[in-house]
C-alpha cells in the first residue's frame, strides 16, 4: 500500500509538472491585455442615434457615413457579440484558442489562402472614405467589447478596419464551394448545411397594378457566422439602406436602398481548379513544372489550440505554395488550387458602391469592379429596370481543356491569368417577358421560356452551371406561368410548399412506386400514402413526412452529402423511423416540421428545396427543428409612381443570439405563419414606432 500511495503521488507530482510546463510555454503566445481606455474614449468622435421599433429592429442615424457604421457595430453588437467577436477569431485564425481542436483547420485556412498577406497588401489602396467606414465600424464593436469586457475573450481587441476587411477576403471564396474541395481533398465530411436562396422581380408590365416589385428570400443557417440580421442604415452622406447585414459586415449586403435593391442567391460556376502536383523524390520541397524542378514558397502556420481550461498548446504547421496557388499535402497526393478571387481584397469597395448606386448605371459599375467572385444577383429599380447577373470571376482559361476534372500541375500553360470582362459575364436586363428569377438553377432559365439567354453564347471553359432545383422548377410553375401577377399572387407563389413533378424528389417518388413491398403491410400502406400524395408540404399533409424523409436520405447519397442508400432502404428507415417516433407513419408535417427557439415550438409548413424552405435537424424526440432555410424575407416594391415600401421578416427576432432579450423569439410566430410586417424605411414610416432612442459614446466638443 506505501508503495502504491507513493506510486500515486509521483504520478500526480508528473501531472502537475507537465500542467505547468503547458502553462509556462504558453506565456509567450498569451495576448497581451488591452487597454480599454482609449476604444472607449473614441466613442466620443462619433454622433449617432441607434432607434429600436417595436420589434427591436434597430434605425442607425449618423452625421456621416463613419457615424453610421459605428452605430451599425454597436447596436449588431448588442444584439450578437458572440459571434461578431467569433467571426474575427475565425479571420484572425486564432479561433482554435477559445474554441479548441476542430476550430484548428480554419485557422489554418486563414494561412493557406493568405488572407493576412492579401488585406496587408490591398487595404492602403482602398478610398479613404471607405477605410473610414471599416475603422467606424470596428470602433463600434471595440466601444461594446470595452464597456462589456466579460463577453469578451482574449486576444479580440481591438479590432481594426483590417479586420472588417479581412472578413470579407476570407468568407467570399466559400460561397462558390471553396470550402466544399477542401473538405474533399482532404477526405472530409461534406457540409450538410444548404447553399440555397430564391430571388424573384417582376417589372412592371408583368404586374396587374403596374408595380415593380422585388423577392429577397436568400436560404441561409438560423445561426452563425452568416445568419441575417436586419437594420435600416441612414447617414447625413447619403447612405441609407435597408435589408440584411452578416456578423463583421458593415454594408448591407442585400436588400434596398431609396432607388433600387437587390437579392443574392448562390451560384455553383466552376471557379476552382485541381492540379496534381509531381514532387521531386530526392527533395519533398520541390514540384516539376514544364520539366524543371521548382521549389515551393514555405512559410509557417502557428495554431494556438485550446486543449482544456486555461491549458492552450501551439502547434506549427508548413504552409506551402506553387505558382498555381495555395497546395495541400494529403493521403492521396499532393495538390495545388487556383480559384477566383486569390489575392483580391476590393470586396468592401464593391458592396459600398453598390449600397450607394442611385441608379441601374451606377449599380452596374459597381458591379463591374468585379472583386466579388460569384453570387447571383436579382435587380429592380423604382424606374421599373429588372435584371439578372450570374455574378462570378470568370478565369481566361485556354479552349479545347477539360477544365472539370484535376489537371496536370506540371504544365505552366494551364495556369491562367486573369478574368472575363464584366461584359462577358452572363447576364439578363429588361426581359420582354418582365420577369427573373433565380433559385440556385441555370442561369439559361431565368426568366419565361423562350426569353432567355443563349447558351452557345458562353464557351464550356466558363464552367456555367446547367442544373434545375425543385425551386427553380416551381419558379417555372408559378411566376412564369402567369403572365399578370398580382400583389397577392406575387407573396403566394414565394410560400409556395409543391414539389413539381420534374424535381428529384418526384423522381425517387417513382422509383418507390415500383418496389415490392412483399408481404410487409407498413410498406405497402406507405406505398399506398405515397401514391396518393399531392406533393404539397403543407403542415395538416398525412404524406409529407413520410416521402419527404424518404427522398432526402436516396438524394444527400446521391448528391454525397450523406451516405448512400438505396431507395428500398430509405423507404423502410423512414417507415420505422415514423412508426417509432409517432406510433404511425402517417404523422401530421406540422407535428414532425418544428421551429423552436427558447419556449417557442410551433409547426411550420415547407420542407427541403420547396420555395418555402425549411431544412429540419433530426432530434431525440423524432422531430426535425429547423436550423436553416427561409430566414430574413423581404419583398420590395416601387409602385406605379415610383413610390418605395417594403416588408419583411426574420426566423427569429433582433435579439436573436440574446435569449434574455425579448426579441429573442418575437418574431417567430408571424413567420410560421408566413406573415411579413412592414419595414420603417422614412423617417416618416418610423415616427411614433421608436420603443427605445440613445446614443452610444459622446461627440467631443
Amino acid at each position: 500500500m506505501k508503495w502504491m500511495i507513493r506510486g500515486v503521488g509521483a504520478l500526480l507530482a508528473l501531472v502537475v509538472i507537465a500542467a505547468t510546463t503547458v502553462l509556462l510555454l504558453d506565456v509567450p503566445n498569451r495576448p497581451a491585455r488591452p487597454d480599454l481606455a482609449p476604444l472607449i474614449a473614441r466613442a466620443a468622435d462619433y454622433d449617432v442615434r441607434i432607434r429600436r421599433d417595436r420589434w427591436g429592429v434597430p434605425h442607425i442615424l449618423g452625421k456621416r457615413d463613419a457615424d453610421a457604421a459605428f452605430g451599425l457595430a454597436f447596436a449588431h453588437s448588442e444584439d450578437d457579440f458572440t459571434t461578431i467577436q467569433q467571426v474575427a477569431l475565425a479571420t484572425r485564425g486564432t479561433l482554435a484558442a477559445q474554441e479548441g481542436l476542430g476550430a484548428a483547420p480554419g485557422d489554418y485556412i486563414v494561412s493557406l489562402l493568405e488572407v493576412w498577406k492579401t488585406v496587408e497588401a490591398g487595404y492602403p489602396a482602398l478610398p479613404a472614405d471607405l477605410r473610414a467606414v471599416l475603422e467606424a465600424y470596428a470602433d463600434g464593436v471595440n466601444y461594446y467589447g470595452a464597456t462589456h469586457p466579460d463577453e469578451v475573450a482574449p486576444g479580440l481587441l481591438p479590432l481594426t478596419g483590417k479586420d472588417i476587411a479581412a472578413g470579407f477576403v476570407f468568407k467570399t471564396p466559400f460561397f462558390y464551394g471553396l470550402d466544399g474541395e477542401l473538405r474533399k481533398l482532404n477526405d472530409r465530411e461534406p457540409d450538410p448545411l444548404p447553399k440555397g436562396s430564391n430571388g424573384v422581380a417582376v417589372a412592371p408590365a408583368r404586374a396587374t397594378d403596374g408595380a415593380t416589385r422585388l423577392l429577397v428570400n436568400s436560404h441561409q443557417p438560423y445561426t452563425g457566422p452568416v445568419a441575417w440580421y436586419e437594420a435600416v442604415v441612414q447617414s447625413g452622406d447619403g447612405w441609407h439602406v435597408a435589408g440584411g447585414f452578416f456578423p463583421g459586415a458593415p454594408f448591407m449586403l442585400h436588400g434596398h436602398n431609396a432607388h433600387l435593391g437587390w437579392a443574392n442567391t448562390v451560384n455553383t460556376p466552376d471557379l476552382i481548379d485541381v492540379y496534381r502536383l509531381v514532387i521531386n523524390p530526392a527533395d519533398p520541397n520541390q514540384y516539376r513544372l514544364d520539366g524543371e524542378w521548382k521549389d515551393f514558397e514555405r512559410t509557417e502556420a502557428k495554431l494556438r489550440v485550446k486543449l482544456w481550461g486555461p491549458f492552450r498548446w501551439t502547434v506549427k504547421r508548413a504552409v506551402l505554395r506553387s505558382v498555381h496557388g495555395p497546395v495541400l499535402e494529403t493521403k492521396s497526393g499532393v495538390y495545388a488550387l487556383r480559384y477566383a478571387g486569390m489575392g483580391e481584397a476590393r470586396q468592401p469597395l464593391q458592396y459600398w458602391r453598390l449600397n450607394r448606386a442611385t441608379n441601374l448605371s451606377e449599380w452596374q459599375a459597381a458591379m463591374a469592379l468585379q472583386a466579388l467572385p460569384s453570387i447571383n444577383y436579382i435587380y429592380a429599380d423604382k424606374a421599373g429596370n429588372i435584371g439578372y447577373v450570374y455574378n462570378g470571376l470568370f478565369p481566361n482559361r485556354r479552349e479545347g481543356v477539360d477544365w472539370s476534372g484535376i489537371l496536370p500541375g506540371d504544365r505552366s500553360d494551364l495556369v491562367w491569368e486573369g478574368y472575363r470582362p464584366f461584359d462577358q459575364v452572363p447576364q439578363l436586363w429588361n426581359p420582354p417577358s418582365g420577369l427573373v428569377f433565380n433559385a440556385n438553377n441555370t442561369p439559361y432559365q431565368s426568366t419565361a421560356l423562350g426569353d432567355g439567354m443563349n447558351p452557345a453564347a458562353y464557351p464550356a471553359g466558363m464552367g456555367i452551371q446547367t442544373n434545375m432545383t425543385n425551386r427553380a422548377w416551381r419558379l417555372t410553375e408559378t411566376y412564369a406561368a402567369d403572365p399578370a401577377i398580382s400583389a397577392e399572387e406575387f407573396r403566394a407563389y414565394k410560400y409556395d410548399l409543391a414539389y413539381s413533378r420534374k424535381s428529384e424528389l418526384a423522381g425517387v417518388l417513382a422509383e418507390v412506386a415500383a418496389l415490392d413491398p412483399g408481404g410487409d403491410a407498413d410498406l405497402k400502406a406507405g406505398k399506398a400514402l405515397l401514391g396518393g400524395w399531392d406533393l404539397r408540404t403543407g403542415r395538416d399533409s398525412r404524406a409529407a413526412a413520410l416521402g419527404v424523409t424518404t427522398a432526402l436520405a436516396v438524394i444527400n447519397g446521391r448528391n454525397g452529402d450523406g451516405p448512400k442508400v438505396s431507395v428500398r432502404e430509405a423507404f423502410a428507415g423512414a417507415v420505422s423511423t415514423l412508426k417509432d417516433g409517432f406510433g404511425r407513419i402517417d404523422p401530421t408535417w406540422g407535428e414532425v416540421n418544428r421551429i423552436r427557439r427558447g419556449e417557442v415550438d410551433l409547426p411550420i409548413d415547407g420542407g427541403p428545396d420547396v420555395l418555402r424552405a425549411v431544412y429540419g435537424k433530426p432530434d431525440k424526440d423524432g422531430r426535425l427543428t429547423g436550423v436553416a432555410g427561409d430566414t430574413y424575407i423581404m419583398v420590395v416594391t416601387w409602385d406605379r409612381a415610383g413610390l418605395l415600401s417594403s416588408e419583411s421578416i426574420h426566423q427569429f427576432g433582433s435579439g436573436a443570439e440574446r435569449p434574455a432579450s425579448k426579441h429573442y423569439a418575437d418574431q417567430v410566430p408571424l413567420f410560421a405563419a408566413m406573415k411579413t410586417r412592414p419595414v420603417l424605411f422614412t423617417e416618416a414610416q418610423l415616427a411614433g414606432g421608436i420603443v427605445e432612442d440613445y446614443r452610444p459614446g459622446r461627440r467631443r466638443r
